[in-house]
């Protein structure tokens, strides 16, 4: 009878913990620890004829209420509204309003168009404007959603399965919302995968205000870290749905993502490889200089620790100083300041040649033995192939870093990050955010256990064994005692 009670609490406490799962993004959107993660978003609605006055206004009213559920603001979410039939018209522009106030007053005033369903033309509409930094977009980036919202009742005019297909391979997310008569099979070929997420049909218009939960729910963060879900040993950092541990400085984090170990800059070889093409700009060179003395001064450098060495590119390459020239960080950060622009190409794949043929060689002050690290720092895309260069870094033991700014191609530079890819590469849209690029790269590396250590580790281990195996033998004597007082009892 015991064994069953064990079972039945057992059971009862695996459907509490499933119960929270699915109630963890409600509880924490009434608790405010739910924040919409920096979207993009657009919706686009049908106003055909076939879509009666009266109809139009609940089409306001939903999105009225989905905008109420975002956290709406220039660094937050950015919201425009493009109206279509047989034309397209834009009617609110990402840049228009940074308000809820504003968004929800200029939705009210959207009039219909009351012509046919050129759903396609929509579509290349939002993405060739709608969705173009001229309009309030911000550049691409994988911390910036962009989605569109689709509203329709009927069947489109025009093709819309191309054009809908380059949308998504622009990185935008689409949603498919269809009303009674709608084309089921035209949702299909416009929404994003998963389809059952991007795909929802409502019978009318009087009811689409149902589907107003599923999108404040879809653009919801439930903020992790705030609800003291983890369990990370030192710090928590929110991601979208979930979380990462990170240690404080001076400290790295342990295989098992939580734990964190203390640890000091063991002797590194780091070479800075810096893009001084033209795309830079001088304004955004002297920033890019004052980013690489932040990181210095996070660096133990001496003769015994870190080393620090500096290249710049173009369209050719340029030592400006090799590693061990200078043993303090006074002199290192001046040597910085007096690097002159070169003001050319981008020639990162020769770049990165030159890293692995000369930068991390004796005979240009490495150290044999000792951790090789290289920081590749660039704004635009390589005029050459980079993907042989960066398998050799790599394979060659150096730990790469990527940092992108402006136009840098993402793809390039996860090519040369190493892995973990996400914690070896960062971008940013804009020059003047680099120094929180410097605050997250860490290169602390930490000394590798005394081997010396092994035998007292082993003799403590000892002990705890023993000590379990006694108290293993007390709990079998006890056990023993309470089953013949069990049958003295009955």
């Amino acid at each position: 009878m015991r064994l069953t009670s064990s079972l039945f609490f057992l059971l009862l406490g695996l459907i509490g913990a499933q119960a929270t799962v699915d109630l963890r993004t409600a509880a924490a959107m009434a608790a405010g620890l739910c924040k919409t993660r920096p979207t993009d978003l657009v919706f686009i609605i049908d106003s055909s004829r076939s879509v009666r006055p009266s109809e139009f206004e609940q089409v306001k009213v939903f999105l009225a209420k989905v905008i109420e559920g975002l956290d709406v603001g220039p660094n937050a979410t950015r919201v425009g509204v493009v109206n279509y039939a047989s034309r397209v018209k834009n009617e609110v522009s990402l840049k228009t309003h940074r308000t809820k106030a504003g968004l929800v007053k200029a939705v009210t005033k959207i009039e219909p168009l009351s012509t046919g369903t050129m759903t396609g033309l929509a579509i290349q509409f939002a993405m060739n404007v709608a969705f173009s930094e001229g309009e309030g977009a911000r550049a691409k980036s994988p911390d910036i959603s962009k989605v569109a919202i689709i509203v329709t009742d009927g069947r489109p005019q025009d093709s819309i399965k191309d054009v809908a297909l380059r949308a998504r391979d622009a990185g935008i997310e689409i949603f498919a919302i269809g009303v009674g008569r709608v084309d089921m099979s035209t949702l299909k070929q416009m929404a994003s995968d998963p389809l059952d997420d991007h795909v929802d049909y409502v019978e009318s218009y009087s009811v689409i205000e149902k589907l107003t939960k599923k999108f404040q729910e879809a653009f919801c963060v439930s903020d992790l870290c705030a609800t003291g879900d983890h369990d990370c040993a030192q710090i928590c950092i929110s991601n979208p749905g979930s979380y990462k541990c990170a240690c404080k400085e001076g400290f790295t984090l342990m295989d098992d993502g939580r734990s964190c170990r203390a640890c000091s800059n063991s002797a590194t070889d780091v070479v800075f490889l810096i893009d001084g093409s033209k795309s830079v700009r001088p304004e955004n060179f002297e920033l890019v200089k004052k980013w690489i003395n932040q990181i210095i001064d996070k660096l133990d450098v001496s003769d015994s620790k870190a080393h620090v060495g500096l290249v710049q590119y173009s369209s050719a390459v340029k030592q400006e100083f090799p590693l061990g020239r200078y043993n303090n960080k006074k002199d290192l950060k001046d040597a910085v300041k007096k690097m002159a622009y070169m003001e050319r190409g981008t020639m990162t794949g020769q770049a990165l040649r030159y890293l692995s043929d000369n930068s991390f060689t004796a005979g240009q002050g490495a150290r044999p033995g000792v951790t090789k690290v290289g920081i590749v720092f660039t704004d635009g895309r390589s005029q050459d192939y980079i993907g042989d260069a960066a398998k050799k870094a790599k394979e060659n033991g150096f730990k790469m870093y990527a940092v992108g700014v402006g136009n840098a191609v993402e793809n390039e530079l996860k090519e040369i990050a190493s892995e973990p890819i996400g914690e070896h590469y960062f971008y940013t849209a804009d020059f003047k955010a680099m120094t929180q690029i410097a605050k997250k790269l860490q290169i602390n590396i930490c000394q590798e256990e005394d081997p010396c250590e092994c035998d007292s580790l082993v003799k403590f281990q000892k002990k705890v064994e023993d000590a379990l195996q006694a108290l293993t033998k007390k709990l079998e004597i006890m056990s023993k005692r309470i089953a013949l007082l069990e049958n003295k009892i009955v």
